[in-house]
């Protein structure tokens, strides 16, 4: 009897899904820990593995079907012994089965090495496979990568001729012909559905990792170029009308609508429910920044051969975590009847990313020194703006740090993060006459707000964290001992 895949929990608040893509096609046989598909959840786009072994029977549920329930089988695997073709349809048919993707066809192959051949321009058909029965594997693709075989003829021209630039920016130089191509699957997706060859697509993440802002970019940059002739003909003729938009509003202002993602929904609910929720009081104070400052040019200056360049958020989330260790009764969270207390700090940061605000977690950060966490921060902040944060990277944490002067910001009061006690709400340091050794002087002065949960944290504990907050600030060698 086929086994049922059903779809995953891929978090503890998940209640539903969309099933972003398939990886995988009827009569693809998979094994255990292959990726079968990648599904967005209420927090992230992430890929499912495959627990069992067997051959794809049916695909119940098409790419990008929204609203998945948790549980709700999506696809059937036939095992070992038992007939891959799929059941006779019952009396109301379910969702048919996504086509197959383009290029999916050919020698047998893993779902993983289909997939790793695809990004990389890697033609099938040009492989020997070492798996059982000739099967090409993920080693036969990864080998053919590194020795520059089996590259498709398509990708082979577009590798040998640079594309044309377009109008409005240069297109950034091709990548060679078998030359490994890193891009996030969302990337992948909608260079696939734009039909845009990522070997041209410059990366703007890590390691050149190719992001969705990249491939966005790179299409609005293709798109100006043939649209340039008629719009400069068109400047000389009267102005085309205004396309109608969606709707009208009751005001008479138009506007137009997009649905809500899982994240943005989630943000939404628990928000609302923190302010209606949460006795929120607030405490501002002045920091000197120019001691941290003087000490973070002295530790860059020392950590350059590593490759590590420190930022004042990395300071701060330092500060902050022992801060609240010096002051532990404001490292706690309220539940009910009880109080929970925490021996560490794990700060959890506030990364804007395409599909809303998300807090990866610093996990330990009171102990962790500062090159561990910018290394840490870095890469979290990455996978945050990609949508490929794992739960236990944005689960959890102690208390959170909303830093938002790098857009020049002042001073803000941030929403607690339930079940957290507190957020540290940081602005801009700015130039301002400030007392100094009782002599006034121009200093950089950085304004911060705690917002604090006062069922479980009172106001001179709350000040009490906040002097701490200052003093290590403004002595910041307690940071780095």
């Amino acid at each position: 009897m086929p086994l049922d895949i059903r779809m995953p929990a891929l978090s503890p608040t998940m209640e539903e899904g969309t099933l972003a893509r398939w990886l995988v096609k009827v009569g693809d046989t998979i094994a255990a820990g292959d990726v079968m598909a990648e599904i967005e959840t209420d927090k992230a786009t992430m890929e499912f593995e495959a627990v069992d072994e067997g051959v794809i029977a049916e695909i119940l549920v098409p790419e990008g079907s929204e609203g998945v329930k948790v549980g709700e089988v999506i696809a059937r695997l036939a095992v070992e012994g038992e007939d891959a073709a799929p059941a006779p349809a019952p009396a109301q048919p379910l969702a048919a089965a996504a086509p197959a993707p383009a290029g999916t066809e050919g020698p047998s192959a893993t779902p993983t090495a289909r997939k790793l051949a695809e990004a990389h321009g890697i033609d099938l058909a040009a492989l020997a496979g070492t798996g059982p029965k000739g099967r090409i594997t993920k080693e036969d693709v990864e080998a053919a990568i590194a020795g520059g075989k089996g590259v498709s003829a398509a990708s082979a021209a577009l590798a040998a001729t640079p594309a044309p630039a377009p109008a409005t920016a240069p297109a950034p130089a091709p990548v060679a012909s078998g030359a490994r191509i890193i891009a996030s699957p969302l990337a992948k997706r909608i260079a696939a559905d734009k039909g845009i060859d990522l070997a041209q697509v410059k990366g703007s993440g890590p390691n050149g990792r190719i992001i969705k802002a990249d491939v966005e970019a790179f299409a609005a940059g293709v798109a100006a170029a043939p649209a340039a002739a008629p719009a400069a003909a068109a400047s000389a003729a009267e102005p085309a009308p205004a396309p109608a938009p969606a709707s009208v509003g009751e005001g008479g202002a138009p506007f137009t609508e997009e649905k809500l993602s899982n994240v943005r929904k989630v943000i939404a609910r628990r928000l609302t429910e923190s302010k209606q929720t949460v006795p929120h009081f607030y405490l501002t104070i002045d920091i000197r920044l120019d001691p941290l400052l003087a000490l973070r040019s002295q530790l860059n200056a020392s950590l350059e051969p590593d490759g590590v360049k420190l930022s004042v958020n990395d300071l701060l989330i330092k500060a902050l975590a022992r801060a609240l260790m010096r002051v532990p009764q404001c490292n706690v969270s309220y539940h009910g009847d009880t109080l929970r207390r925490y021996a560490r700090a794990d700060i959890s940061v506030a990364v804007a990313a395409p599909s809303g605000l998300i807090t990866p977690v610093i996990t330990e950060a009171d102990t962790k020194g500062l090159a561990a966490i910018s290394t840490e921060m870095k890469a979290l902040a990455a996978k945050a703006r990609e949508g490929k944060l794992m739960p236990h990277e944005y689960q959890g944490g102690t208390a959170s740090l909303s830093n938002l002067g790098m857009y020049g910001i002042k001073q803000f009061d941030a929403v607690i993060n339930p079940p957290q006690g507190m957020i540290l709400a940081v602005g801009a340091g700015q130039h301002q006459p400030h007392v100094v050794d009782g002599a006034v002087e121009v200093a950089t002065v950085m304004h911060a707000t705690g917002s604090f949960d006062h069922r479980a944290i009172d106001g001179a504990d709350g000040a009490q964290l906040m002097e701490a907050l200052k003093q290590l600030i403004e002595n910041p060698l307690g940071l780095v001992v």
